[in-house]
């Protein structure tokens, strides 16, 4: 299909890249196993060269998991290759993700070659693994800061070796969108080849504009997405899996789809959370605490009246909990009103405004009020002030 945008989870390899994140091997399976569920295309369970458990990893995961592809990472050596190959031989479709860097950084400071050189190394690689697999993805490291004409000869070369996914990684996340977006259009123009293949997109999030950046290269001829639950990753992380998923959702005009399952993605990513001993900040897009939460008067009114007015996402796509109207010292009356009843207090309009001015004393001293205070204040003003008597209790 066209429009069908494979999603790339690297929670596993790159994820686990995060600095006190390490799983044991029955978390790794348990991620993966949710990952299935939730409808990945295709899960990047390890580096097996890297080190024994990374290699029992992927193979472990690759006897497990039967409905999404699984996917080994090399560099462009071949006993790199070998060792992704003899780890992924249980799977039922085994990819193998081999690559060089190609940006002038890589090439001369890292890597001690040349550019011809490179593209040596990388078609050599690609044909190595197709010894292995059918199914090769190759990456360009550093692609974000490659220059495009060369970037193109690499892209055509490997394409040629045999390549069935060209990675453009935007490694340390320098690129803005429309630079990003460019450089993809600039290979399905340029590179012979280019239809045969997927483009894919692996964003990091050094600048945050992974997620901006991984659209972009989805509306310029991209057809897959690399990412991870919650954005976890090396350094500042990458491309946030729930958040390309919704914005492909909730922007009709993009016309694209996905095989994701939503409602699981709140779940996926608490378990990615306590596993990966990684708290989800509060205002975390789609995911976080506050993500359904309303705390201005002005907010409050506005959601009460009619959810979307202020929720372009409703709690239940996502999986998650319900909205949550949370009382401070800026919340208003409807607010008020609206927790009161939640808690079993009927108030009237008239009776809230007699307890208002109190509630505000308190949320002034407070963060937060929580229901105890709201019991505190319906119990202290029932009892001192003159609080009309037709009050109804539902408790």
């Amino acid at each position: 299909m066209k429009n069908q945008i494979y999603i790339f989870d690297t929670t596993l390899r790159d994820g686990e890249q995060t600095p006190g994140a390490k799983l044991n091997m029955p978390e790794k399976i348990e991620i993966a196993y949710q990952l299935e569920a939730l409808g990945v295309n295709v899960i990047e369970a390890g580096f097996p060269i890297s080190s024994p458990g990374d290699f029992e990893a992927v193979q472990k995961i690759s006897q497990c998991i039967k409905n999404s592809s699984v996917c080994a990472l090399s560099r462009a050596v071949e006993k790199d290759i070998e060792a992704a190959a003899n780890a992924l031989k249980g799977a039922v479709s085994p990819r193998i993700h081999t690559g060089i860097g190609t940006s002038d950084f890589h090439v001369y400071s890292k890597l001690n070659m040349n550019r011809n050189s490179v593209i040596e190394h990388a078609v050599a690689a690609v044909k190595y693994a197709k010894n292995f697999v059918d199914d090769v993805e190759f990456y360009a490291e550093d692609a974000g800061r490659t220059e495009n004409q060369y970037l193109a000869r690499v892209i055509e070369a490997v394409i040629k070796a045999g390549a069935t996914v060209v990675n453009i990684p935007d490694t340390t996340g320098f690129c803005l969108p429309e630079e990003y977006g460019a450089k993809i259009k600039y290979l399905t123009e340029n590179v012979i080849g280019i239809e045969n293949v997927i483009i894919s997109a692996h964003c990091h999030n050094d600048l945050g504009l992974a997620t901006a950046n991984a659209i972009s290269a989805i509306e310029n001829g991209a057809r897959q997405i690399e990412c991870t639950i919650n954005g976890i990753g090396e350094r500042a992380g990458n491309t946030s899996l729930e958040e390309v998923v919704m914005i492909i959702n909730k922007h009709e005009r993009l016309k694209f789809v996905h095989s994701i399952n939503s409602k699981l993605l709140y779940s996926s990513s608490q378990m990615v959370s306590e596993l990966m001993n990684m708290p989800i900040q509060a205002n975390k897009a789609i995911v976080g605490s506050n993500a359904f939460s309303h705390s201005s008067g002005i907010h409050q009114d506005g959601f009460l009246k009619n959810p979307e007015n202020y929720e372009i996402i409703s709690p239940e796509e996502v999986g998650a909990n319900s909205s949550n109207i949370v009382l401070t010292a800026r919340s208003g009356r409807a607010a008020l009103t609206f927790r009161m009843r939640n808690i079993g207090y009927d108030f009237s309009r008239e009776q809230i405004t007699v307890i208002y001015p109190r509630f505000l004393e308190i949320a002034d001293q407070l963060k937060e009020v929580k229901d105890e205070d709201l019991h505190q204040i319906a119990g202290v003003l029932n009892a001192f002030i003159d609080l009309p008597s037709n009050a109804s209790i539902l408790i």
